[in-house]
């Protein structure tokens, strides 16, 4: 289980990376699908801008899209992500 502070940090680099303005930190539900209805409802632009994201700040490196969509469904996906694979 990733730390609420890596999920808080994410939450922030997400929030400035996809110029999200009318979004705060608390608007996110860590387990909550990132995509679609139910979460904050990105699209699949928001999904590059995101891998972007992962390598700038945390230099790891996401090519496999089958592998993207369980990275990136939510922020406790992802956090546990970067914990797993951060170098």
């Amino acid at each position: 289980m990733a730390s609420e502070t890596l999920k808080n940090e994410l939450k922030g680099h997400i929030i400035e990376q996809l110029n999200l303005e009318d979004i705060k930190k608390e608007d996110f539900v860590d387990e909550a699908p990132l995509f679609g209805e139910g979460g904050v409802g990105l699209d699949s632009i928001d999904a590059l801008e995101l891998i972007v994201l992962l390598e700038k700040h945390y230099h790891i490196n996401v090519t496999n899209p089958e592998e993207g969509k369980v990275v990136f469904y939510s922020i406790d996906s992802m956090a546990d992500y970067i914990e797993k694979h951060r170098k």
